[in-house]
């Protein structure tokens, strides 16, 4: 499909992740639509959209990365800008959304942030969001879009790795549903970690369930933080008998000391998405591999402006850009 059938698109990134935002928007050929981004001395976020949006598709993309209130806002002052400004329809793109973690009231007095997050979203104006890999399956009634990374790491499972020797592994109990969908289309098997904390951030002991003897264990997670879960329990896994061991992990978070776990750990790669910014950290750390998943936007993004279903994507990875040209 050629670039005059997205005339009534404009699409505008952030200052989180503009790398994402340009892919995709290489991968539906157009141009980036101009924004002006700045921050006054005092700190606050100034946004100035340069160019008209009325009765526009707009799509703004922003992900939970950087300075993750800075980008929080942001987003929510373009989303309102481009609202007054007479956008027909106006869809926040959140790869990565923040606070997804603090999606339940877990104890007295707890906020449920991701929810407040959504509403912030809500009232700024924002008619649909695409999202990627929430934390937790409740909150997926909280959007209209929530994809998953799941067919692309199949697909680069399938590319990359001797399947018929693999093992799916879930580093925790909550992650076993993620673990036994993937284990069911690879036609292998799964096992699982039992965690025992002292405390929040730190772990007594991973109880594994099931058996890894000689095969390659595959560690898949929504995110990966600060590296701590996966880099013992690829220890655990290679004490188990595991000939060798990966983590695929959606965002890649990697703070604090991420990269040096992930090299003293054991893992022969930790495969994530670009959900996150990995340039960096990538060239820091040679066992980190990115998946892109501008594709998966930029088809989102095309079946979104022309009513179609996105249930496809789900489940299959498009297949080239070739897809974009009819």
């Amino acid at each position: 499909m050629s670039s005059a059938a997205y005339s009534t698109i404009k699409l505008f990134s952030g200052s989180s992740h503009p790398e994402l935002a340009q892919l995709i928007a290489k991968r539906l050929r157009i141009p980036l639509a101009k924004a002006q981004i700045t921050q006054t001395p005092s700190g606050e976020s100034k946004i100035k959209i340069q160019e008209s949006v009325r009765d526009y598709d707009v799509y703004i993309m922003n992900t939970g990365a950087g300075v993750i209130n800075t980008s929080l806002l942001e987003l929510c002052i373009m989303i309102h800008a481009c609202k007054i400004a007479s956008a027909r329809r106006v869809t926040a793109i959140m790869p990565h959304f923040p606070y997804a973690r603090q999606d339940k009231k877990d104890k007295s007095r707890a906020p449920i942030t991701a929810k407040l997050v959504a509403n912030m979203l809500r009232e700024a104006g924002c008619d649909h969001v695409i999202t990627m890999d929430l934390h937790a399956s409740q909150i997926q009634g909280f959007f209209d879009v929530p994809l998953y990374a799941e067919p692309s790491m199949i697909y680069w499972m399938r590319e990359n790795l001797d399947i018929q020797n693999c093992i799916i592994v879930s580093p925790d109990a909550g992650g076993a549903k993620r673990a036994t969908s993937i284990a069911d289309r690879l036609n292998v098997e799964f096992a699982l970690f039992h965690k025992e904390r002292k405390k929040a951030s730190e772990i007594a002991r991973m109880v594994l369930v099931g058996s890894v003897k000689g095969k390659i264990a595959i560690l898949v997670d929504d995110m990966a933080d600060t590296c701590g879960t996966l880099g013992l329990a690829a220890k655990r896994l290679l004490e188990e008998g595991a000939t060798q061991v990966y983590a695929v992990v959606t965002h890649g978070i990697l703070s604090g000391p991420a990269l040096q776990v992930i090299g003293d750990s054991g893992l022969e790669k930790l495969v994530v998405t670009n959900t996150i910014p990995q340039g960096e950290k990538a060239a820091a750390c040679d066992k980190i591999e990115v998946v892109d998943i501008s594709l998966v936007l930029a088809e989102v993004i095309r079946r979104s402006h022309f009513g179609e279903s996105v249930s496809y994507l789900f489940n299959e990875v498009p297949i080239a850009f070739d897809a974009f040209q009819q």
